[in-house]
């Protein structure tokens, strides 16, 4: 009898494992150019001219953009307008979060920190996000909950920017997933 319930308890595990690799996505190595390669979900895809207008209403376009199948999950390579003349990550760090916490109306950070991806060191930021509707304008009402990890990678002459962004009340299914694709980033 105890034989019998190693072995059951041996398949559950099995099972439960297969189960959970299942629920994450498989990344795929994708360049986005000569100097940066990014990995992403297998079953995502490049942004189209109009998801770039709705998701980055800016004068300067991503270098790269990605979304998965229901336009709900999207991954973004930019450079900033912003240079630094010299590398003191602490103050970049400290302006780059000041100018998040002014683009919503509430930030949760969930973690921040400077730290080493593929040999070059990026600021990175973890948290949830609030944008409150309007409700004089029809349409935009409800508030915009989002969870977002940003790194940024400071350069001499640019600072490039990854940008991974869901609706909140998926983040628990995708935010393992961010942080893959933010540790497997590659910029010569």
């Amino acid at each position: 009898m105890p034989k019998i319930k190693s072995v059951t308890l041996n398949v559950l595990m099995v099972m439960v494992l297969i189960c959970l690799a299942a629920g994450k996505p498989k990344l795929v190595k994708t360049k986005v150019n000569d100097q940066i390669t990014v990995s992403i979900p297998k079953t995502w895809r490049a942004m189209d001219n109009l998801d770039f207008t709705e998701r980055y209403p800016s004068v300067r376009a991503p270098l790269a953009a990605y979304t998965d199948e229901e336009r709900l999950v999207d991954f973004a390579v930019n450079v900033s307008a912003t240079q630094w003349p010299d590398a003191d990550l602490e103050m970049v760090k400290s302006f780059f979060k000041s100018s998040l916490l002014n683009m919503f109306d509430r930030v949760d950070m969930l973690s921040e920190g400077v730290r080493d991806v593929n040999g070059k060191k990026f600021i990175f930021f973890e948290f949830d996000s609030r944008v409150n509707g309007n409700r004089q304008q029809e349409g935009f009402t409800d508030p915009v909950m989002k969870y977002t990890y940003i790194g940024y990678l400071v350069q001499p002459g640019r600072t490039l920017v990854f940008s991974f962004n869901c609706p909140r009340r998926i983040k628990e299914e995708w935010k393992d997933t961010a942080k893959a694709m933010m540790n497997a980033i590659r910029v010569k």
